[in-house]
């Protein structure tokens, strides 16, 4: 004990490197917790080996070589004590030297970073400023997997950076991208961003990331999943190679390991997750309940679960993007305030579901994984897997976004019977203890009981109780957005979908109907004059394969002879057209006499002939 904690201090405190506090094999000691990448040099301090009191002292961030103004930032939002990860990692950090942080989603890992970040960098308002190479160039990078986090984790840098007017931009798809390039142009001092935009602003020579002197790594392992770590790689190719760098992710596999090799030096490794039995059961503060439900009776449990008592903002996952879209409809025909958020949504409409959950418009969010690590709300008191988790990280995510910051929670999943093999297997790692679902239904007394759902719920909220504004009452952000079109109405009077189309940006079929509508104005009369009536013209269709072209021939020839015999003539060759006209259409459906007047036009005359 006393060793490790005196080679982190000497680590952060001391130009010397830091060395590894075990041999360079692999080791992986169950007493202590303790485990040693080889050639990775990584110090790993457990968070259950560490005397709580003499490491997280009862400290402010005054207590911290903190700019003052900084200090005031936090204290004007309401943060004056860090956190354990916080308070562990800012001596490593604020002294400039690379870390892996390791801890679970909720713990409030951004500001571990994102102070030193904001230490570090130079402001416009000091007078080192005119001082730099290129002022007004990115002096930090911290890159996150989602959009929402990117949006989450520029918001608090925001918040912290206030008073020392620390430019903060983010960049992230969905976007226009003038507004990116104008502000890059004007100078920034952080930006955080998802990595193809990233990319996009800087292969376009917009984004010069030659002065970033400190790169942060959201949710790597998250990065890793999604297929970013070559664009992640790209990037850090672009940074000074005497950066300082911080690496955050829940867990650590292979290729995380193998990306600190290759662009950390000699990186301290902060492990903030607790013993093991704490990480099998997750967050402790999270009371769980599985149930093996019916795909057809799920709507009706969500319906009843959904006026438990004490219930307050609530996330629903779905594992598809379809299936979100239909739990929102199908809530809000329902009563409920209800939004969708998923990937088939343009940015605006993301973003304004978010804004009405984090307002309290709307109380319910139906989301797919992809938000899964950027939603960041506070008070969310119950999170609903509406269909099983692939695996036991999904799991751990998804019921991380409550429970957060020391609050509780209720986590309850849906597990159909086709994915109970999946739910065993989830159990098993985690060591929840529930490995067979309980079957239940909308009327089963154990789930009343368990939820604390009152008795004489029903499937509809009763309209006395149906007190949320809905998602119609946020207004839509006009981003600019590419690609998608603009999302106009909203979904609804108390959440739900809007129409299909209205989702994003401009398209081709947007533009043909902007042309077509202008022909339309040049044509019409001008205001004050008085438009001519058109006749309406008749059109005989034709056909134009060889079939129809035989036919009509025959039958040209079987009537002409009768036209001058009657002495009718116009009259009756206007009605043998209006009797062809109302001829039923033979369609037909092989390949034969199509384009050539052959044996199929030779069948088919005689019956058009008729």
């Amino acid at each position: 004990m006393t060793d490790q904690n005196t080679t982190l201090s000497a680590a952060a405190g001391s130009d010397e490197p830091a060395t590894d506090v075990t041999d360079t094999a692999t080791t992986n000691d169950t007493d202590t917790g303790i485990v040693t990448v080889p050639d990775a040099d990584l110090i790993v301090v457990p968070e259950d080996e560490v005397d709580p009191a003499a490491v997280v002292p009862e400290v402010t961030f005054a207590d911290f070589p903190v700019h003052p103004d900084i200090v005031a930032s936090l204290a004007d939002a309401g943060i004056r004590t860090p956190f354990p990860i916080q308070a562990m990692t800012l001596p490593v950090a604020l002294a400039g030297h690379d870390i892996i942080g390791q801890a679970k989603t909720g713990t409030g890992k951004t500001l571990g970073f994102g102070v030193p970040m904001l230490n570090r960098v130079v402001a416009p308002g000091d007078a080192e400023f005119e001082s730099l190479a290129r002022p007004g160039k990115p002096q930090a990078l911290a890159v996150a997997p989602t959009r929402e986090l990117a949006v989450q984790v520029a918001g608090d840098l925001e918040r912290a950076g206030r008073r020392r007017g620390i430019r903060v931009l983010t960049v992230y798809g969905g976007r226009a991208y003038e507004p990116q390039i104008e502000a890059l142009k004007q100078g920034v001092e952080i930006v955080v961003g998802t990595p193809g935009r990233l990319i996009d602003l800087m292969k376009q020579g917009h984004l010069d990331l030659s002065q970033a002197r400190i790169v942060v790594l959201d949710e790597a392992d998250e990065m890793l999943d999604l297929g970013f770590l070559p664009d992640v790689e790209t990037l850090m190719s672009q940074t000074p190679g005497s950066r300082q760098t911080m690496l955050f992710s829940a867990t650590m596999p292979g290729a995380i390991v193998t990306l600190a090799r290759r662009y950390m030096t000699q990186p301290t490794h902060i492990r903030a997750m607790g013993d093991e039995n704490e990480n099998a059961h997750t967050v402790k503060a999270v009371e769980q309940f599985v149930y093996r439900a019916h795909a057809m009776d799920k709507v009706e449990m969500l319906s009843r679960m959904l006026q438990a008592r004490e219930r307050g903002l609530t996330i629903i996952f779905s594992r598809t993007k379809r299936t979100a879209a239909k739990v929102s409809d199908e809530l809000v025909d329902r009563g409920f305030a209800a939004a969708a958020i998923h990937g088939d949504l343009g940015q605006g409409a993301r973003e304004q579901a978010l804004r009405a959950f984090r307002n309290g418009k709307v109380d319910i969010l139906v989301a797919t994984d992809v938000a899964a690590r950027g939603i960041d709300v506070d008070n969310v008191t119950h999170v609903i897997n509406y269909q099983c988790p692939e695996d036991e990280k999904t799991y751990l995510h998804r019921i991380g976004r409550t429970a957060r910051a020391g609050n509780t929670g209720v986590a309850v999943t849906f597990v159909d019977w086709d994915d109970l093999h999946r739910w065993a297997l989830i159990n098993k790692t985690l060591d929840l203890g529930i490995p067979e679902p309980q079957e239940t239904y909308s009327s089963s007394e154990h789930l009343f009981a368990d939820l604390d759902i009152p008795t004489d719920a029903k499937g509809r909220l009763r309209r006395s109780q149906q007190t949320r504004a809905g998602l119609g009452a946020e207004e839509v952000e006009d981003l600019g957005e590419t690609g998608k079109r603009h999302a106009r109405g909203g979904q609804g009077p108390a959440g739900g979908r809007g129409e299909r189309g209205d989702r994003g940006g401009r398209g081709r079929d947007d533009r043909r109907d902007d042309r077509r509508d202008d022909r339309r104005d040049e044509a019409a009369p001008a205001e004050g004059e008085d438009a001519a009536p058109r006749e309406r013209r008749s059109r005989n269709r034709r056909r134009t394969r060889g079939a129809g072209a035989a036919a009509a021939g025959a039958a040209g020839s079987t009537e002409a002879p009768a036209s001058p015999s009657d002495g009718s003539g116009p009259e009756a060759d206007s009605s043998s057209s209006d009797d062809a006209s109302r001829r039923p259409r033979r369609r037909r459906r092989g390949g034969s006499g199509r384009g050539r007047g052959g044996e199929g036009a030779a069948e088919s005359a005689p019956v058009a002939a008729e």
